[in-house]
């Protein structure tokens, strides 16, 4: 049983790291990448759609993205949407695909990205204790009720800890490395 809680907390701990770094992926370095896209919903008949199914990302230079919209009647929602977004940038339809060049990213914006990165970070470290408080709750819950020894609970207990320092600690890694993308100029 308390195996059982260590697992379900420790793979819990492993997704909120999971999304930390997905999370971090999606924040604008000064290179473009196809992850930037992810979280667009563009307005296609009146129903939300993802924007990688609605055409193809390729990424030709540095700072340059073509989308081939597979509808050309989807085009307009596609550049709305674009716009509409929090990436910043300003697409041009030429007939066949949209382009969108990012702009350099100034010294302003890279803090204010570092800025979001640390607050995604924080989120992260928020849920991985969330994780471990239930988990915790669950193992006293037990030894109150007299369910397993106290023994048992204070090794569990000493064992989520470690797990706990583990997973923040990616975390915190994982800052560090986005930190060190956002601010190479």
């Amino acid at each position: 049983m308390i195996d059982e809680i260590l697992l379900e907390a420790e793979d819990k701990m492993d997704r909120a790291v999971d999304a930390a770094g997905e999370d971090f992926g999606n924040i604008r370095t000064g290179r473009a990448n196809a992850g930037m896209f992810n979280r667009i919903l563009v307005d296609y008949y009146g129903a939300p759609t993802p924007l990688q199914q609605l055409g193809s990302l390729t990424i030709p230079e540095a700072r340059t993205v073509l989308i081939a919209p597979y509808d050309r009647g989807a085009t307009a929602a596609i550049i709305k949407a674009l716009r509409e977004s929090d990436l910043g940038v300003n697409p041009t339809d030429d007939g066949n695909v949209i382009r969108i060049v990012l702009p350099a990213l100034t010294e302003e914006r890279r803090r204010d990205y570092v800025k979001l990165a640390k607050t995604k970070a924080e989120d992260a470290r928020i849920s991985i204790r969330n994780h471990r408080r239930k988990a915790k709750d669950e193992l006293d819950r037990m030894k109150k009720d007299g369910e397993v020894g106290e023994d048992e609970v204070d090794r569990a207990e000493k064992e989520l800890e470690g797990l706990t320092r583990k997973r923040v600690e990616a975390v915190d890694e994982l800052l560090a490395g986005k930190e060190r993308e956002l601010l190479e100029v």
